[in-house]
């Protein structure tokens, strides 16, 4: 299998014609007690917790996003943000405002695909 490496060109420069990479938003793991897990991954890691009810929680870290999820309320998966998050499927508006639609990727893994638009940004 050849490997098609669009960011850098042969020089170690950026493609200026290469679209430019998609964001990972949140990687969402599935936990028995949100409550217990925001405890857990506080006291275990250096991370701030940006929200928490009792179906669901999200960490900031310094890189992404952790969301930790009832068995019922979501599957674990990984979430990437697209302006053109409707090519992928029918958007569900959450209630927080952000629309986005679930998909599986080639190998059956879930994937969430946000709508870039509908994210705020964090203040500055």
């Amino acid at each position: 299998m050849t490997k098609k490496n669009t960011h850098p060109d042969e020089d170690g420069q950026p493609d200026p014609l290469a679209p430019p990479l998609d964001s990972i938003h949140h990687i969402a793991v599935v936990v028995p007690d949100v409550e217990k897990g925001v405890i857990w991954y506080s006291q275990n890691f250096h991370c701030t917790v940006e929200y928490v009810d009792d179906t669901w929680a999200l960490l900031n870290f310094a890189n992404t996003k952790l969301a930790l999820v009832l068995p019922h309320q979501h599957p674990a998966h990984v979430a990437i943000t697209r302006s053109d998050a409707q090519k992928f499927g029918n958007l569900t508006t959450h209630r927080d405002g952000i629309q986005s639609t679930y998909i599986q990727d080639v190998a059956g893994n879930p994937l969430e695909i946000l709508k870039s638009e509908t994210i705020e940004a964090p203040p500055d």
